[in-house]
């Protein structure tokens, strides 16, 4: 059967944020899009960083709870460590999916000398998956399935694009591609009619949903209306690179109190609880802290 790739109806662009740099952690700066004032949540997408970290600044020792946390490294790598032994390193390219479930206490900090760059997306869960097992999903650079096709290359982090497919299960169904376009070049992505979808653009200028909409640079959220599919071109003489995410709206209710988010404030209170009292999934925190912790008070 052949891929259908012709979008019949192109998202628009409803809104559009320019993600400027603000600290986070210790010493690191994020430029974050989703998770800020203007944009609290858009379903099911909690938090969007673009981060930027140089030793000896980072994210020590942190928990998580009700949701999933995806890294995407640009440039340099961080090292990982949690309270289960799950440990390693995440390189340019890489990626890790960590399904942070009934709870995770862990540490992303800088591996390598000079600036360390990716994008850490957090995706809510649904009720019913908040308090799953804590599961990692980790693909290497090299592993990652790419495409090609008039001037049009796609690394498939999750979901499908120019026919080829990502191995990566998501609990909330997500499409997360990482498109460059070459000067001249069009796309034409299909989006699942029923998600949200946004796009973020990380190098070079595109213009999206219609050939008349002005070019839009670095550092760009943009927040796609209802349609089947993207539209874009790239209409300057650089290469455009840019990613585009999607995800089924889960519809339920939030309540969020730094990294663990939930769907009432009594399951906050009781996870609030349960870390201070390290039960009911952290039990192992207790006795544990990486080579970079720091204490936590929640």
């Amino acid at each position: 059967m052949p891929e259908r790739e012709v979008v019949k109806k192109p998202r628009l662009v409803v809104r559009k944020f320019l993600a400027r740099p603000q600290h986070e952690g210790v010493g690191a700066v994020v430029r974050r899009s989703i998770g800020r004032f203007e944009l609290k949540y858009f379903d099911p997408f909690l938090v969007l960083d673009e981060f930027s970290v140089s030793a000896p600044a980072g994210f020590p020792d942190h928990p998580h709870r009700g949701f999933e946390t995806v890294t995407y490294m640009l440039q340099g790598a961080v090292t990982h460590e949690d309270f289960e032994g799950h440990k390693g390193t995440i390189g340019a390219g890489d990626l890790q999916w960590m399904t942070a479930g009934r709870g995770i206490v862990h540490s992303e900090m800088p591996a390598a000398q000079g600036t360390q760059k990716g994008l850490q997306l957090w995706i809510n869960l649904s009720s019913k998956h908040k308090m799953i097992e804590p599961k990692y999903q980790e693909m290497l650079s090299k592993d990652i399935k790419e495409a090609a096709k008039d001037g049009v290359k796609v690394r498939v982090i999750a979901g499908e694009a120019l026919g080829t497919k990502s191995p990566i299960y998501t609990r909330t169904p997500t499409m997360y591609l990482d498109f460059t376009l070459k000067s001249g070049a069009i796309l034409q992505q299909p989006i699942q009619i029923s998600w949200n979808a946004f796009v973020y653009v990380l190098e070079g200028e595109g213009i999206f949903g219609s050939p008349k909409s002005l070019p839009v640079t670095a550092h760009h959220l943009l927040l796609l209306g209802s349609g089947d599919g993207l539209e874009a071109w790239n209409k300057s003489s650089k290469p455009l690179r840019f990613i585009l995410i999607g995800g089924e709206p889960l519809g339920e209710p939030i309540t969020q109190y730094g990294p663990f988010v939930m769907n009432t404030q009594e399951e906050i209170d009781q996870t609030i609880d349960d870390f201070d009292n390290c039960v009911n999934g952290f039990e192992k925190a207790r006795h544990w802290s990486s080579g970079d912790a720091l204490s936590l008070d929640f």
